[in-house]
């Protein structure tokens, strides 16, 4: 087969965040143009990097319609979408979306993603979903307070999820999330577990490619770390390659997933939630793997040949950098990092830093683990921004 690229190809993306713009540098190398929608009403990362720029609602079909007929190729950044928006898009502009809307709308919100996998004989997190002070006791009585509840659709980063310990916690969580609002609300078990881990998997019709089992270390639900490979058994590691596999075929997955997971103290692996995209849990791939989640997202959506995930050092370790200040933009303190063999800054270009939000990352490459986690801490750790 004879795989050719055109220079007049152009990669749309529903979503102009940093995802979106480490993939559009990818799309770049291969001489291909990029588009965005955003439906954000401030300038985000990718809009500085190409005069294709749209922006409006995601429930605005005719004006994604628009922009579809304007691309060759659509694929997402985010899932804050429906896929019955999608489905209309399709049709309507006759552009492909990667993943498709078929596929998207088996993990569209976190009750319907639980469903397809238990389904498709995946282990994942007990949940319920829940509507009232009844349900609250029976989900507590079965599985233990405290508990999350979750809005189904659209949390990350901690937003969207309410530890509760008691009724009255519940139901004001239950409240605040929406649920009287009409929007579905599920209540997820605490997991007696010991790592959380992450997969990447990159597929499409010339086949499929894993990523390493990695953990990522989280502190109130905002992943401050990624470490990999996973400082776990080999045989943890490729179980929850081996069912990342599974989850992304289950769904007849085209583009990049990713996966996360719990390793229970007895020893089990569940899935917790799923990604149709590129993941922060991903990022270390940049530097870290011959071909990036990154890279393999351009090529997977475009039908082209996937790259190697193979590491390039036997460790890497990413640390997230959160906006420490509210103002306009700026990384301070930064000389370490920059000046560091093996190391590698990443900033994402937002215009506006926000006290907890992810503003940039830096990877630190090594020969050991532990030790280059705790470089990188060490070289991270006066950043301001």
């Amino acid at each position: 087969m004879t795989t050719s690229i055109k220079a007049s190809t152009k990669l749309g993306f529903l979503g102009a965040g940093q995802l979106a713009r480490m993939s559009a540098l990818q799309a770049f190398r291969f001489g291909i143009q990029v588009a965005v929608y955003s439906d954000r009403p401030e300038n985000e990362p990718v809009q500085f990097m190409t005069p294709y720029s749209y922006n409006g609602s995601f429930d605005d079909v005719d004006k994604m319609v628009e922009f579809a007929k304007s691309c060759d190729v659509i694929t997402l950044e985010n899932e804050f979408i429906n896929s019955s928006v999608l489905r209309k898009v399709q049709k309507e502009s006759g552009t492909p979306i990667y993943p498709s809307p078929d596929s998207f709308a088996l993990i569209e919100n976190k009750l319907i993603e639980k469903q397809t996998f238990e389904n498709a004989g995946i282990p994942v997190t007990p949940y319920k979903l829940v509507k009232d002070s009844v349900d609250f006791t029976d989900f507590g009585k079965k599985y233990g307070w405290p508990f999350l509840l979750k809005s189904s659709k659209g949390g990350y980063d901690g937003y969207g999820n309410k530890t509760v310990h008691n009724l009255t916690e519940a139901a004001k969580a239950f409240e605040a999330l929406g649920g009287h609002e009409g929007h579905d609300i599920i209540a997820e078990a605490f997991v007696d577990f010991t790592h959380e881990l992450a997969v990447q998997v990159a597929r499409n019709e010339t086949g499929s490619v894993v990523y390493s089992c990695c953990e990522t270390v989280q502190e109130n639900h905002i992943c401050l770390a990624v470490l990999a490979p996973a400082p776990v058994d080999e045989a943890i590691q490729k179980k929850a390659q081996e069912l990342a596999v599974q989850a992304t075929e289950a769904i007849n997955g085209k583009g990049i997933f990713a996966f996360e997971f719990f390793l229970t103290k007895n020893g089990e692996v569940l899935l917790n939630e799923s990604a149709p995209r590129p993941h922060n849990s991903g990022h270390y791939s940049i530097e870290g793997c011959i071909g990036s989640q990154f890279e393999n997202h351009v090529r997977a959506v475009l039908g082209l040949p996937l790259a190697s995930t193979k590491m390039t050092e036997p460790a890497a370790v990413m640390i997230n950098l959160l906006g420490t200040h509210s103002r306009p933009a700026e990384a301070d303190h930064v000389t370490d990092a920059l000046t560091t063999k093996d190391g590698h800054l990443h900033v994402y270009g937002k215009v506006q830093s926000k006290i907890g939000r992810k503003m940039a990352h830096f990877t630190l490459l090594g020969d050991d683990l532990e030790s280059t986690h705790q470089k990188a801490k060490l070289l991270t750790k006066d950043i301001e921004i």
